[in-house]
């Protein structure tokens, strides 16, 4: 399915004919029709019937998996290509690929993105399912599904992208309407998370384009396989000029995930964000950030992961280290629910990093290690969008957000605890939740067989530090109610919340909550049963192209 277009030279005398595969383009295509969807039938829809606002939504993530089933089986499809030269032997470049990585990476995205537009519905929606009392609740459904439409076809996007341009531009596009998601909470504290990630986003941007600027003079490129040739033949002029510029582009990635030391951001961006934009924040927008961190690295920087790979192996030591030590302090101290899930998930992050600490020599390796990234993130997606969906649900009854809330929730919602249990124990790596085990073990195997003996050793302790804060919160869902509690009642509930208590004691959840919390245990099962299904990805040859 292409298009040709022609393209007239400034002479005259020759054309170029570009030809635009539409089936390849059209899941961001899709998402980005439906984002103007959701816009236009916020016009005429009014009181009650905003509600079909998240379900057009639904409908246009929908549409954007559709051509993820013929594009497995049609092979590597490029397009927006530039033609090579036949007389030095340069091969064309195209700034968009849909590889089996790209699918990969953008069925986690879209995935993700509905079981966050679940969890959104009661923030958006009329009633009966708004709750004004709520501190998430009001947010205008038109603007914030736009948004969040908007963000994830520059999430998509950047998992497609070959070229420096297209990637900083999906970047942008997926983080600019991010900044105003956050900002829609109605109390101050939103206003200033969304002011704080804005401003470190800007600077760390800025940080990012500097980079590919160096990276564009020192090898007059920008599509990453040239940028990858351009540096193993470079001038020794100017491999002060590149180095720099390759270290400037990955600081600027490392912001993206939330890796150390530029990791400020995401607990008080969580925490001052409505629990879904959290949860999309920390699936969604990190996952896209990986994607292009595996694509600079992987492919443009591929002649420098002798010198990327020891420092990486560093940060990614740091990032766990950092994120589980101060999560431990957040369990014993305030213990503010979506701030632990935020440390949480910077620990995490620090897992995803560690097959990129094993790159050396000429990058050769990098087809057999950082295919591990990939599985990781994964099922990254699945436990830690489950962990916030529950949170998402018991945070409509217990407002005050803390660990501590959720003693005797067995008695209260018997679902959500098993469920919670379950995604706890998966970001812990213990049965039953089998593919965190699995993910975490594919890692350990790849620093394993890269031979950086130390990363792993440094790995297996904080995965040992993790289980105290995973387990204490496990513990607390199946411990005694406090002295005084009613039955089946939940402890610091607001007085005729959203829950209501049932025939059997235990409290109903918001049917688009009940469904998130399904489809990401489901999901969950299914991996710790068959983890293959995640797993093969660690087989495909070329993964990055």
């Amino acid at each position: 399915m292409t298009a040709s277009v022609e393209l007239a030279s400034t002479h005259g005398a020759a054309s170029l004919v570009q030809d635009i595969d539409w089936l390849a383009i059209a899941p961001p295509l899709a998402l980005a029709v439906a984002a103007l969807a959701v816009l236009l039938a916020d016009l005429f829809l009014t009181g009650p019937r905003k509600v079909w606002l998240a379900w057009i939504s639904l409908a246009g993530l929908a549409v954007s998996l559709l051509p993820l089933i013929p594009l497995r089986d049609g092979g590597v499809r490029s397009t927006f290509c530039v033609p090579g030269n036949p007389t030095t032997g340069e091969a064309q470049a195209c700034s968009y690929v849909a590889s089996d990585f790209t699918l990969v990476l953008q069925l986690v995205l879209i995935g993700s993105a509905a079981v966050v537009v679940l969890l959104s519905m009661p923030m958006t929606a009329p009633r009966p399912w708004a709750d004004d009392r709520h501190e998430d609740s009001g947010v205008p459904g038109g603007e914030y599904h736009f948004l969040l439409l908007a963000s994830v076809a520059g999430a998509v996007t950047l998992a497609a992208a070959r070229d420096l341009v297209t990637l900083v531009v999906a970047l942008e596009t997926m983080s600019l309407p991010a900044f105003a998601m956050v900002g829609l909470r109605r109390d101050g504290r939103g206003r200033e998370a969304a002011l704080k990630y804005f401003l470190l986003s800007v600077a760390s941007t800025a940080v990012l384009l500097f980079g590919i600027s160096l990276l564009y003079g020192a090898t007059g490129a920008v599509h990453l396989d040239r940028v990858a040739a351009g540096l193993e033949a470079l001038d020794p002029r100017v491999k002060t000029v590149a180095a720099t510029g390759a270290a400037l582009t990955l600081a600027g990635f490392a912001f993206k995930v939330a890796a150390v030391p530029f990791h400020f951001w995401v607990p008080d961006t969580y925490r001052g964000a409505p629990v879904p934009v959290a949860a999309f924040l920390s699936v969604v927008s990190k996952t896209a950030g990986f994607a292009g961190l595996l694509l600079v690295a992987g492919i443009a920087l591929r002649p420098y992961a002798h010198v990327w790979g020891p420092a990486l192996a560093v940060l990614a030591a740091l990032t766990m280290t950092v994120g589980n030590v101060v999560a431990v302090r957040v369990a014993t101290g305030s213990g503010d629910a979506v701030r632990l899930l935020a440390w949480s998930s910077i620990a995490q992050s620090g897992y995803v990093l560690v097959p990129f600490g094993t790159a050396a020599g000429d990058g050769a390796d990098l087809a057999e290690r950082l295919p591990a990234s990939v599985a990781y993130l994964a099922v990254y997606a699945v436990m830690n969008l489950g962990a916030f969906a529950v949170v998402t649900a018991v945070g409509r009854d217990r407002p005050t957000g803390l660990v501590s809330d959720y003693r005797a929730l067995l008695r209260a919602r018997p679902a959500l605890a098993f469920a919670m249990a379950f995604f706890l124990l998966c970001l812990a790596g213990l049965p039953p939740g089998l593919m965190g085990l699995f993910a975490k073990v594919t890692v350990f195997q790849a620093v394993v067989a890269g031979g950086a003996g130390w990363l792993a050793v440094v790995m297996a302790v904080n995965v040992v530090i993790g289980l105290y804060y995973y387990l204490v919160w496990t513990a607390l869902l199946f411990a005694p109610p406090l002295p005084g509690t009613p039955p089946g009642a939940l402890p610091g509930a607001l007085p005729g919340a959203t829950g209501t208590l049932g025939e059997s004691g235990s409290l109903r959840v918001p049917a688009p909550f009940a469904l998130a919390v399904a489809l990401a245990f489901g999901l969950g099962v299914a991996l710790s049963v068959a983890p293959q299904i995640v797993l093969r990805v660690l087989t495909v040859p070329g993964l990055l192209g």
